[in-house]
């Protein structure tokens, strides 16, 4: 899995774009289909705009966008965010295979008015 964390408008010192990569990778705990990570962060006047851009298969885009004041409070934020939606995603994805019925109910069978 990649992690790419580029820069707008200034740059981020080696450390914090570790730091970034090290918040980012903690997502595939999450969901472990993920194919890439993109954070980027956009330094305006007083703010940081932070967006992570997760790319997982099957072509899924999680997409969050965070702006605060202090930089690590924008990507811990942004995180929460993309870190919920996958959370979701990934609850769909085990809730769809849980619909499937089992047994003899799903042959069309009533197991309560079969004769035993």
């Amino acid at each position: 899995m990649q992690i790419k964390v580029s820069t707008r408008h200034g740059h981020l010192a080696e450390p914090i774009q570790e730091r970034i990569r090290e918040k980012a990778s903690k997502l595939t705990h999450l969901f472990d289909r993920l194919t890439m990570i993109e954070v980027t962060v956009d330094h305006q006047r007083e703010l940081h705009l932070v967006e992570f851009l997760v790319q997982a298969e099957h072509k899924h885009d999680f997409v969050a966008k965070e702006s605060h004041t202090d930089l690590m409070a924008a990507i811990d934020l942004s995180l929460d965010k993309i870190s919920m939606q996958i959370r979701r995603y990934k609850e769909k994805l085990q809730d769809h295979r849980r619909d499937v019925p089992t047994g003899t109910t799903g042959l069309g069978i009533n197991p309560e008015t079969e004769q035993k």
